[in-house]
């Protein structure tokens, strides 16, 4: 082989090694998702387990998410106000609050401020049960941890997720409407009347859509980086590490991929 083929031979190896176990990844994930939801779908059911897990991803998360909402929706109304301001447009302000806060900031920011909170707690659990060996103790038990540990989580996410969403873009609104109304000297009715003008049933509709893909994702990457954790406790910490940073890139993917198909 000639001496100047080698490093491009080299890149391409590296290349090719890079793709395949990209490929062999998304293939994992699949096929443990496929798992997951042949078996929730049969009996027997977790009840109890799935309302311990509504608690937890959903009731557990909404001071956080009602933060970030009143706090992203108030910083909006000035930004846009800031701006508007430059070309005599701050009549803008209502429109462009309703819709970043339902199309965008209020799917995106619930999105990602749960999958930091909830993707690395049921990675954790999850890798220290797998590394402690419980898991094995629950199929020698004949108890199936794809239906007694995964589904309620999955199935939980799937609701708990669109509903703080809609709670989030009530409350980032509100955020909005409060700068806009007692800072900005927007007139109450107004503002109201114009939120009322742009927000319309397909954007709700999109921001559940949403929102549904996002809980999908955060509780996937979670159990499936706990459930498949190795090594110990560094082993753990890497699986929580990986939820979390993958959790975040489907999210962000996903959403783009959406709004491109429902808006472009």
């Amino acid at each position: 082989m000639p001496v100047i083929l080698q490093p491009i031979i080299a890149f391409l190896a590296s290349v090719g090694r890079l793709l395949i176990n990209a490929l062999g990844a998304i293939g994992r994930v699949t096929k443990f998702a496929a798992t997951t939801i042949s078996r929730a779908v049969r009996p027997p059911y977790y009840p109890a387990r799935l309302f311990e897990q509504l608690l937890q991803i959903g009731w557990f998360s909404l001071p956080v998410v009602g933060m970030t909402a009143i706090f992203s929706g108030a910083a909006l109304a000035q930004q846009t106000f800031t701006a508007g301001s430059r070309f005599n447009a701050t009549s803008t302000v209502p429109a462009i609050v309703v819709l970043g806060i339902v199309r965008e900031l209020g799917p995106v920011l619930v999105g990602l401020m749960v999958a930091g909170r909830v993707s690395s707690a049921m990675a954790a659990e999850l890798g220290t049960m797998r590394v402690t060996e419980q898991l094995d103790a629950l199929s020698t038990l004949r108890t199936d941890p794809y239906r007694y540990l995964i589904a309620p989580r999955l199935i939980a996410a799937l609701i708990a997720i669109p509903l703080m969403v809609l709670i989030a873009n009530a409350i980032g609104i509100f955020g909005g409407y409060f700068v806009s109304v007692y800072k900005l000297d927007f007139n109450a009715v107004g503002y109201l009347n114009t939120t009322r003008l742009y927000l319309t049933a397909t954007d709700l509709q999109m921001a559940l859509v949403k929102s549904a893909f996002f809980g999908f994702f955060i509780a996937l990457m979670g159990c499936y980086h706990g459930f498949h954790a190795q090594g110990g406790a560094a082993g753990v910490g890497r699986a929580t590490t990986d939820a979390v940073v993958s959790a975040f890139i489907l999210i962000l993917l996903s959403n783009m991929i959406i709004t491109l198909m429902a808006f472009g």
